[in-house]
């Protein structure tokens, strides 16, 4: 409700902006406005006492008695909101990296996280949370994997190459590829402290491509260990 009073702390009470607060015309040949002061009480109450009243904007021109609906119209709005918040898409992850073998499992996992965020729409305090909900991998080669709701994990290096996981990738020939994340985030919003309401919508992001580099191995029988002969073939010395 507007209090056309502008009682601020108290029914004796006037807010001294509003006495200083002028309203003229905001059209030609229209009326001046009122100063008021816009209040909110719990719509669980049916009879709000005076101490229900909460002030939610100082004093302000009222030109019309029909209060503007807010919530109808940051309902309105959010997705756009939403989608402009800075969301951090995460990065992919690649074990083991930059290099990778051929007819091995490349595990492959995002950090996306849920992320909060706190703003100002139409003058009311708005909390929206991003929450990554599903992720499709691109592996370079033409392949792709997802949607899934899976991120992925990261494994101990003594299990890379050799465990399969539900993120992984084999590539079949070698070559130089770019991977990238395209996480899906959904949203939920609050006003004023208020319930968690769902954002009709989502937002893609996709991670910055990471390169990796397929190679292939071949194996030979050889006499002497690096040690013994640094000269041996498949030693560093003589690669």
């Amino acid at each position: 409700m507007a209090d056309t009073h502008c009682r601020a702390d108290g029914p004796d009470t006037v807010d001294p902006g509003c006495l200083a607060l002028s309203c003229p015309p905001s059209a030609t040949g229209g009326a001046e406005g009122t100063p008021v002061i816009w209040k909110q009480a719990p719509k669980a109450i049916t009879n709000p006492g005076w101490t229900d009243w909460i002030p939610v904007s100082g004093p302000t021109c009222l030109y019309t008695e029909e209060p503007t609906d807010v919530l109808a119209e940051i309902a309105a709005r959010i997705l756009t909101d939403f989608q402009h918040l800075p969301i951090n898409p995460g990065t992919v992850e690649i074990q083991p990296f930059p290099h990778t073998l051929i007819g091995a499992p490349t595990n492959t996992y995002t950090t996306a996280t849920t992320q909060t965020f706190n703003t100002t729409i139409l003058g009311q305090n708005v909390h929206l949370t991003a929450t990554p909900t599903s992720h499709t991998y691109t592996y370079g080669d033409g392949t792709t994997l997802g949607p899934t709701p899976d991120p992925g994990a990261p494994l101990p290096e003594k299990h890379w190459l050799q465990d399969k996981t539900r993120t992984s990738h084999t590539y079949t020939t070698t070559g130089n590829y770019p991977i990238t994340v395209t996480t899906t985030f959904t949203g939920t919003y609050s006003v004023n402290n208020g319930p968690p309401l769902p954002i009709n919508g989502t937002l893609n992001l996709t991670t910055p491509p990471k390169t990796i580099h397929a190679w292939k191995t071949e194996r030979a029988l050889v006499a002497d260990t690096c040690e013994e002969n640094p000269t041996s073939w498949g030693c560093p010395q003589n690669r």
